[in-house]
């Protein structure tokens, strides 16, 4: 498929889907700009090849049609502020303004559509409002992986207008071409670090992986599931009862694919679920009644770091620890500076998911890994060996 370098967009006016859905303060206020960050390569592309750019994007989850407070006019200054060009905002999405400041747009200018959400004609996959939505422009952009896992019009049907003029725009392709790293090219050993609350939310990623991994490293309170299962003792750690079965499955089908699974073998237990209760390192499979587990221990820690700095490829989906408490981070940091290290030293590790990736962001490692993913929900699901709307509708 052509990438975006293979066109010219001079006089063209592109529509390009982006996933500004950005956090806010009270005061509306932008408190995070990363995702329209991530989009301004594409964007500038456009611009400087002389075309018009018509953004479409979502923000936040109206329920009763528009709603004020998600109205995109409150984050277009930071759009302005990254882009460097003043951008113009539509009132509607396909209204009668939306359409005039369509075709009133001169090349080199930014028109940003009102939030695609206000129209629940959007969600719907509505033929007749991407019918309208592909009379505004020439060319068809996709560049927002967050939201490829969604069958919109935005994401999906509007494609289908634009048979010979549509390409996924830089974020889009180093999204999907970090995914195939881990999944089909990565150089071996790859190792996979799947951390988290629970079994049953991960188990189809770990179930697609364990074709293309040699090492899966267990973490999170999930460890406690497969702890139970062979018969330890967790104390008052959080554990499925009715995925036991499924957790020496798991064990199994590692077995079964040569994979090496690795488990915490020790971790902090504290008496209460909060950063001030009193704490002890104990085996992982030792854990005092009334006490539960937050965080691996230090042999964990060392553990963890020996098998990433032997791999070539690596991918980090969810915390190994309660990093939202300091007292119950340390094992999260720690894989943060061992993936970091692997990286400085040739490794292509790949962030995803919404606690992973908070996390890189709060602790500074987010450029000291190749890759963070913006898409949650959309990179999960890739993992998990399922066809995106949003990226099946661009190879048709």
């Amino acid at each position: 498929m052509k990438t975006i370098d293979d066109f010219d967009f001079k006089n063209k006016k592109v529509l390009i889907r982006v996933d500004f859905n950005v956090p806010q303060d009270e005061h509306l206020k932008v408190t995070d700009d990363t995702r329209i960050r991530a989009s301004e390569p594409s964007i500038r592309k456009v611009l400087k090849d002389g075309g018009a750019v018509i953004l479409m994007t979502h923000l936040g989850r109206p329920k009763n049609g528009v709603e004020d407070k998600f109205s995109l006019k409150h984050i277009a200054y930071k759009v302005s502020e990254v882009l460097g060009v003043d951008v113009k905002v539509a009132n509607g999405i396909v209204n009668e303004d939306a359409q005039k400041k369509a075709a009133e747009l001169k090349y080199g200018e930014v028109l940003m559509l009102e939030n695609l959400r206000f129209n629940k004609e959007e969600a719907a996959g509505d033929y007749e409002l991407a019918r309208r939505l592909a009379a505004m422009g020439d060319f068809y952009i996709n560049d927002a992986f967050g939201t490829a896992h969604r069958k919109h019009v935005s994401t999906a049907v509007l494609a289908e207008f634009f048979p010979n003029a549509k390409c996924f725009g830089y974020l889009m392709s180093h999204e999907l071409d970090a995914i195939n790293t881990i999944l089909k090219t990565g150089k071996h050993p790859v190792t996979a670090i799947i951390g988290g609350a629970k079994v049953s939310s991960k188990i189809t990623i770990i179930e697609n992986i364990l074709q293309a991994v040699d090492n899966l490293i267990i973490g999170g309170a999930m460890t406690y599931t497969f702890v139970k299962a062979k018969g330890g003792k967790i104390g008052n750690s959080l554990v499925e009862e009715d995925k036991l079965e499924l957790a020496l499955e798991i064990i199994e089908k590692c077995k079964q694919n040569q994979v090496n699974l690795y488990l915490p073998v020790d971790n902090v237990v504290a008496n209460d679920f909060n950063n001030d209760a009193k704490t002890q390192i104990t085996a992982v499979d030792e854990i005092p009644e009334a006490w539960m587990g937050l965080d691996v221990g230090p042999e964990t820690n060392k553990l963890f770091a020996t098998v990433i700095s032997n791999s070539n490829t690596i991918l980090w989906n969810g915390p190994i620890g309660v990093f939202e408490m300091e007292n119950f981070a340390e094992g999260t940091k720690k894989l943060g500076e061992a993936i970091a290290e692997a990286t400085k030293n040739g490794a292509f590790s790949l962030v995803g998911g919404g606690d992973s990736a908070a996390f890189v962001k709060q602790y500074g490692f987010a450029d000291k890994v190749s890759y963070v993913s913006t898409g949650g929900g959309a990179m999960l699901e890739s993992l998990e060996g399922k066809e995106l709307p949003g990226v099946k509708a661009m190879m048709d």
